[in-house]
């Protein structure tokens, strides 16, 4: 099955005043056609029902939806796959549990990381952070554009074709700088989450689509 890799992920976030399929609808609202639900310390049957609800949404307006780290809820919400952090269970075994087309998505911080989830057969990679920023704990060290280009540079040095996002920290400013290193994409999360999401999705998209 052929496996559509949208340029801008949107990933929800916890919000004082909307919950996470409330951030999702405003984002595709707004012309989002990717979400990742990326929920933190909550028990397993509430993020069910998170991601449940979620799914519901992205169904209705043709969304893809990822679930972050959770194998076991994406299988069970028959989301279309999961993104995996370095610490997470590894892409192959991942991919034993949800089939082969399921979106399985790693993350790298330097070149030896995209190597490594290259290995594991991901689908995409998230390659950050861009900037410093609060939502992420453990944060590794920031690339900024000259890091996003030297590793997009030795992708291409080892053949190494997967789809690469930017991520962390990026604003819409930022968009026009970022996408001429060469990634594929960019991943949202506040910057479209906080404040008018419907608003800020479109003008993310905007900036991709100018």
């Amino acid at each position: 099955m052929q496996k559509t890799i949208e340029q801008l992920q949107y990933i929800t976030h916890a919000a004082p005043s909307l919950t996470h399929p409330q951030l999702a609808e405003a984002a595709c609202k707004g012309g989002v056609k990717w979400v990742q639900l990326r929920v933190k310390d909550q028990p397993y049957e509430a993020w069910l029902a998170i991601a449940q609800e979620t799914k519901a949404i992205c169904d209705k307006y043709g969304a893809t939806l990822i679930i972050n780290d959770n194998v076991e809820i994406a299988r069970e919400v028959k989301a279309h796959g999961v993104h995996l952090g370095k610490k997470d269970m590894c892409p192959v075994e991942a991919r034993q549990i949800l089939g082969d087309d399921s979106i399985i998505g790693g993350t790298a911080n330097i070149f030896e990381d995209v190597k490594r989830c290259c290995e594991g057969k991901v689908d995409y990679i998230g390659l950050g952070p861009y900037r410093f920023t609060v939502t992420k704990e453990n944060l590794s060290p920031t690339l900024g554009i000259e890091g996003y280009a030297d590793i997009i540079r030795a992708c291409k040095e080892n053949n190494i074709n997967v789809p690469i996002f930017a991520i962390g920290g990026i604003r819409v400013e930022d968009v026009r700088e970022i996408i001429p290193t060469g990634v594929h994409g960019i991943a949202v999360g506040t910057a479209i989450g906080l404040g008018d999401a419907t608003d800020n999705a479109k003008r993310f998209i905007e900036e991709l689509l100018s």
